[in-house]
């Protein structure tokens, strides 16, 4: 009979969000053959395993790695705050980011096919975080990476472990590094105002005209006098122009001194940036908000039935 170590055991954890025991029974009665031991698994609790795999992961950490001219930036998710403190999860984040400065692979899949142990897991990637996922016991993702070519100068900056920066650049260090904290701070979509996305725009103009015809309503209610057209478009034009300097790097109060904007701070002192990358953890990810009382009173309403 084949020996069934405890990675065996983790590991079909990790694909199958079942309960331990259950998984090294099953793997006992497959002989050690981890496909058949999932199937096994699979027949046997149903939807319960594998919901590890749907669970939403919009916890995480940012991370970072600079390679001498090359760098990289990583989002990797979880389901809770608590494991974002794990030493494992943690070194999973670190170690992926390395990876990804080192190798520049072309995608998530490429990248979690790298290899790498940890914790008693591997040969790859992948291995060590489905491992870990079984250890841990939740689910765990590489949600978004980016690869800097050295092409320019890195600077980069992280606000604990929720927000990353990384702002390429030529000139001085310093100033980028006042960047790098001044995206975290004030989260620009764009270097300047004719980058920013044409959907953001459009959006922003329906919403000042939205408000500008809230506000015609309002007035002839009250009998009072509506602006003309022309009036009304030139509020609309205004509204978005503002918004763009809102959002625009360049155009922005630098944070350590609201006299200046970031542009007119560089070229103070002859630094020029390129681009910049922001990852703020779950950023755009739909969290689960649980019911807490609704689940205990579906429970009890549940066991009130089966008695």
């Amino acid at each position: 009979m084949a020996a069934i170590t405890a990675s065996m055991v983790a590991e079909l954890r990790g694909k199958t969000d079942a309960p331990m025991m259950e998984c090294k029974k099953a793997l006992t009665e497959a002989e050690g053959d981890m496909a058949k031991a999932e199937e096994l698994l699979r027949v046997k609790l149903g939807s319960k395993a594998g919901k590890a795999a749907a669970r939403v992961t919009a916890e995480g950490v940012v991370a970072t790695s600079m390679n001498g001219a090359t760098g990289a930036l990583i989002e990797v998710n979880c389901e809770t705050d608590f494991v974002t403190k794990n030493d494992s999860f943690l070194a999973l984040a670190n170690a992926a980011a390395a990876l990804v400065a080192k190798h520049n692979p072309a995608d998530v899949a490429a990248l979690c096919a790298l290899a790498y142990e940890q914790d008693g897991f591997g040969p790859t990637l992948e291995d060590v975080r489905k491992g870990l996922i079984g250890k841990i016991g939740e689910n765990m993702t590489f949600r978004r990476f980016k690869y800097f070519d050295g092409s320019t100068k890195l600077a980069s900056y992280l606000h604990g472990t929720r927000i990353g920066v990384v702002v390429e650049f030529e000139g001085e260090e310093m100033a980028a590094k006042d960047v790098a904290m001044h995206v975290a701070a004030m989260k620009p979509v764009s270097l300047s105002s004719d980058q920013v996305p044409a959907e953001l725009v459009e959006r922003e103009r329906s919403v000042a005209a939205a408000k500008a015809a809230e506000d015609a309503a309002v007035a002839t209610a009250a009998g009072k006098p509506v602006q003309s057209p022309e009036i009304v478009a030139k509020r609309i034009d205004g509204g978005v122009q503002k918004f763009l300097k809102e959002v625009s790097l360049f155009n922005q109060p630098f944070v350590k001194n609201d006299k200046q904007t970031v542009e007119q701070m560089l070229k103070g002192v002859g630094t020029t940036v390129k681009g910049f990358t922001l990852y703020v953890v779950g950023e755009g990810i739909e969290k689960k908000v649980d019911d807490f009382a609704a689940e205990v009173a579906a429970q009890v309403a549940a066991a009130k039935q089966a008695a």
